[in-house]
This record gives C-alpha cells, structure tokens and sequence, in this order.
C-alpha cells in the first residue's frame, strides 16, 4: 500500500470499478500459477525494519517526515506513528552467507541514518514497543501527515462509529477507550520476507502457522506498554484490539478481526487464500488502475495486481502471503509479522535465520500438517506464547512440551538441517543459532526489559523508571551484543542523560480517592490506614470535585454524630492544580504561594495524578 497513491472508497461507481479489478486480479493470479508464471525455483529472504524515534530524553520524537527528507533514500518510508520509519531491505537469494549480507545491510543503512539523525539530536531505537511511549504519544496529532494513514483512520473509524476498546491483561491491566487507529503505532515490528514455490506453497504456508507460536516464544521483546507490565509479546494483543473494524453488541460476533491469526487451516489453492479475505474484509480504500490485469498477461506482460495489493494491504494476519514482482519475474512468499523489532540486529537476523531454516528443515512427516493437528491447538500456542514467552507450554505433535526443551531438543536441529539443505555456511548458521540458544538458556529480550522494569521501580516513580530503563535499552543496543548477555541495570552507575524532570516524574498515580457522598468517618478510617493526609474528591467519570485533608478532619475525631455527615459539606473547592508536565520547580512554587500541602494532577479536569510536599524530597 505504501507505494500507491490511495483514496477512500466513497462513490458507488468508485466500489465497483475497485472491485472489478480487484476480482480481475484474482482472475490473472488464476492465469499465472495455472500457466506456470509465477518464479518456482528460486528461494529469496527479505526484511522489513521498523524503528523507533527518541529525543535526549529518550522520549518519543515526531519528526518522521523531517528525517525521511534528509536521509533521501528510497530504501525508507514512513510508518502511521510520526516517531517511527522503516526500512526496507533489498531481497537475497537464500544461500550461502545471505544472512550476513542481508545483517551487514541492515547495519549499513541504519547507520547513515543514526548519522542523519544524530544532527538533529534524535536517536534511533529497535523495540517492539517503545517502553517510554505514553498515550499522549498516540494521538491523531501524532500520525504522519500521509494522506494514506488519514484515510485509513477515517475509514475504520466510520465502520466502527465508536472508540476502540482496548483491554489486555497481564501482570497489570490496561483498559483503554481510543479514539483513533493511532495505538498501532506503538507496534515496531521485523518483518521477514520468505518467498516460496508455488508448488506445495498452502503447505508450507500452514507449516509456517504450525510453527508461529513456538518461534514467536523465542523472540518476545515488548512487554511494557504505557508502564503496564502486560503480555511476554503485547503487540500481539494490541495490534489486533487496535486495528479492528468489528463493532462489540449484545449479539454473539462471529466475524474475524483483520488482525488475525485466522480460524482454520488453508485447504484450497494459493488464491482461496486471497478470495477468504476478500469474502470477508470489504475494501475502504482505492487506487488509480489503468490497465486490466488479464489483459496484460494475454500481452506477455507480468501484471503488478494493484488491486489486490492494496486488498491485502488493509488485512493484516501474522502471517500474510504476499505478491510481488521482482525484476520482471512475479513472485509469492510469506510474511512473518510477529517478530517484534530489536533488542539488537544480531537478534533480528538469529530470529530471521530460525524462523527460515525451520521452514527449510520441515520433516517429510509434517508433510500435510492439517490433516494431522488442530488447528486450535495452534492457533492456542501461538497466543500463549505471545503472552507467557519462553515460559510458554505447547501442545506439539500431540504431547506437551516446554518451549526450552521443544526449541533445543527439536526446532534448532530442525533449523540447522534446513539451513544447511539449501545450502547456508555453516559458518553463518552456527554464529545465529547460537544466539537463539543463549538466548533461551539465558535471557530473552522481553524478560530483560520486565526484571530491570521492576528493579528500577524501587527506587523511582514508573515515568522516570521507563525513562531510565529506555536510555539503558539504546546503550546497550549501540555496543551490539545479543540481548542474552546484556546483563542488570546498574542504578548507582552515572546516569545516562539528564532528566529534564517534570510533575509527572514524583506525582502518585495510585490515588485513594473519594466522593462526595461518602462519609466524613470513612475518610477518616482510609486516612488512617493508608497512613495519608490528602484526597481527591471525584465524580463517576473521575473529574475533579474537590479536596480533602487530614487537617480538614481531624477535627471531627471525637464527634461521633458529625463523622456521619458527607464530604460533600466539607470539601475544598478553591483547588490548585497542575498539569503532568508541569515543571517541579514551578508546582513547588505553586505549593509554597498558596501554603498548600498537595497538588491535584488534572488532564482535562480528569484526576491522574496526585503530588504532596513529601514527593519534593525524592
């Protein structure tokens, strides 16, 4: 979708000049495989990189466009988030050391562009998500100024007609109402590119979801979001919550969200795959088409399908087939959407390099997967491997098994027997795979982030702790080892940058509060016991309404009657209050003019937060 020039599907006449050639693709698709067109002997990788803005503070930096214009290379392109870009990388043949080449590419073109951004004091980050984000970073204001992702948001927000409901549970909770489709930008992925044969390609492709949840386990790196501690892998959880067109009623909903894992195995031909999303995702988005696909064909001309690019551009399994044209020959292959981006680039290509030689290694006896497992045994150890990482326990071939022993035991000598079948060194196979190893022996990306997380939150409030965690993440990112060995945070080290430190960085967000229709002596009581001298009053939809402190009922101690009345009569109204970014200095100033002993943190008059004298002295 990225390389056309789109436009919402508005007019009758619009939809059905889409649809007929969307459906004349189809068609021409039919003609290429039926006519042997499409290449089927070669064997290609290819990658997708996505990454992460931040400014000194490591916080996020939206100025996407502004960097693209000055690294000038049609090897990058935007993402839906201002503070993400991509790169694509160019495809190699799968042999030999293609992916040290395909490493020492990737390491190329990230460095011109650190060099691009360093000028402009941004750095670059590799995550899944970005530990630092928060849901001020995901508003519409913060999408790139592209009209293709304004046109998407509108259309999915017209199908819906309601916020995105967003819930994922984990260690902690997060319950969200959105407005927009701007929290897929919290996802940054490494997408990986596998084109096949078209010859037994459904196969391989329901192989490839076989294998989804096993390799997944291996390479879970996004556990944070917004400083909630949630699944091993949460863009799993939270791309498919934030992209879907489905409207919640008080009737059962059995359509599929267009962030799928998919309900079944693939048992048709290549295109039954593109005619089941087809049926079930209607189009909302159109290009300018000037020639018909069949046609070209019947020309001896290879047809690039836009229609049907664009189609699939808009559904968004995890693993999605895809058709491409390279140097005049049409292609398929897989793409692999569930790998998270970092921690590092050696990280990247030993994910890559697992997920493809256990393609290339795929036993004869697994031959016609889905005529021997369930499907829903699959589609189950996929999401409990993005919710419980390596300590993950797959039903595999029939018995359980743990995800350490099913990976050393089974999955790299798989690996390493597909790998050496189409011929990779075994120089590069054993340099990767090891780093697969360690990594489940060791430390995974997503279990360095949690346990230095709760470290950190020792000693520090959650804004400062994801802040330090972020800084700690690109430093050890830059110097290039494998996340295995990286090691705990030292906190009584030098800090890394300077924090410009802000309200939100000392404010409580765990805030006993009250309403104005409780009473007096049960504010009392929660005083007592929380050992607290300040709380917020609030309404049901947690807007400010006042505030109360020890000093305000201290006096009704011993009145027994009086303890009866409602907070409502006792409350102060007159209340100072200040915003989240508010700097220390000022709202510590705010305190000492006004003699006040809290400040209430308001966005929008809603209560997040709360600061006391004793939050100065952190």
């Amino acid at each position: 979708m990225g390389d056309l020039n789109v436009s919402k599907l508005k007019t009758k006449k619009d939809k059905a000049n889409f649809i007929h050639h969307l459906l004349n693709d189809i068609e021409a698709l039919d003609l290429m495989i039926e006519n042997n067109m499409i290449e089927e002997n070669a064997l290609r990788i290819g990658a997708e990189q996505e990454f992460c803005l931040v400014n000194n503070q490591f916080l996020p930096e939206s100025k996407s466009l502004e960097l693209l214009e000055d690294i000038n290379d049609d090897h990058f392109t935007t993402e839906i988030g201002n503070y993400n870009l991509e790169l694509n990388l160019d495809p190699l043949k799968l042999d030999a050391d293609c992916f040290s080449k395909l490493h020492k590419q990737l390491d190329t073109y990230l460095i011109k562009a650190k060099k691009v951004a360093a000028k402009k004091d941004i750095k670059i980050i590799l995550t899944g998500i970005l530990p630092s984000l928060s849901i001020n970073n995901v508003g519409e204001e913060n999408m790139t100024d592209v009209e293709r992702y304004l046109f998407l948001n509108d259309a999915i927000k017209q199908r819906r007609r309601k916020s995105f409901d967003i819930n994922i549970k984990g260690v902690d909770e997060l319950n969200l109402l959105h407005d927009s489709v701007m929290l897929e930008g919290c996802n940054t992925s490494f997408q990986m590119h596998l084109q096949l044969s078209p010859k037994d390609f459904v196969d391989n492709y329901n192989w490839a979801q076989a294998i989804a949840g096993p390799v997944l386990s291996a390479c879970t790196n996004s556990p944070l979001l917004f400083g909630k501690e949630l699944w091993s892998e949460t863009r799993i959880a939270l791309f498919t919550q934030s992209i879907d067109t489905r409207v919640n009623s008080y009737l059962l909903n059995e359509k599929q969200s267009r962030v799928s894992f998919g309900s079944d195995w693939e048992k048709g031909t290549i295109t039954d795959i593109f005619k089941n999303n087809i049926s079930r995702f209607r189009s909302f988005l159109t290009t300018h088409f000037t020639r018909n696909s069949v046609d070209m064909i019947k020309n001896n001309e290879t047809p690039k399908l836009r229609a049907l690019q664009l189609h699939n551009g808009t559904v968004y399994p995890w693993n999605r087939v895809c058709y491409g044209v390279l140097d005049g020959k049409p292609n398929l292959r897989i793409e692999n959407r569930y790998i998270p981006s970092g921690p590092t680039t050696k990280d990247e290509i030993a994910n890559m390099m697992f997920w493809v030689g256990i393609m290339m290694g795929k036993p004869k006896a697994f031959k016609n997967i889905h005529k021997q497992w369930d499907f829903k045994d699959v589609k189950t150890n996929f999401f409990n491997a993005a919710r419980y990482g390596i300590a993950t326990q797959f039903c595999w071939n029939g018995k359980y098994i743990s995800s350490h022993d099913l990976i050393l035991n089974e999955l790299l000598p798989m690996a390493y027997k597909g790998l050496y079948r189409v011929g990779i060194t075994p120089k590069d196979a054993e340099y990767y795979l090891k780093i697969i190893k360690d990594r489940v022996v060791g430390i995974s990306g997503s279990e360095w982030l949690v346990r230095n997380y709760r470290a950190l939150l020792k000693s520090h409030k959650r804004y400062e702790a994801i802040q330090i965690l972020t800084a700690n993440m690109y430093t050890k990112q830059e110097q290039g080892y494998p996340v295995s060995v990286w090691g705990m945070i030292n906190n009584t080290s030098k800090p890394l940058f300077k924090v410009k430190r802000v309200v939100k960085h000392i404010m409580s967000s765990d805030i006993f509060s009250v309403d104005k229709k409780d009473s007096i002596d049960l504010v009392i009581h929660i005083m007592k016991w929380k050992n607290i001298h300040h709380m917020p009053v609030i309404n049901n939809n947690h807007e400010l309404l006042g505030l109360i402190s020890w000093t305000d009922v201290e006096t009704y101690l011993d009145q027994p009657i009086k303890k009866e009345n409602n907070v409502g009569l006792l409350m102060t109204t007159d209340i100072v209050t200040v915003e989240e970014y508010t700097p220390i200095e000022t709202a510590k100033k705010l305190m000492e003019t006004h003699a006040i002993g809290s400040l209430p943190v308001v966005k929008n008059n809603i209560l997040i937060g709360l600061v006391t004298k004793n939050d100065f002295t952190v």
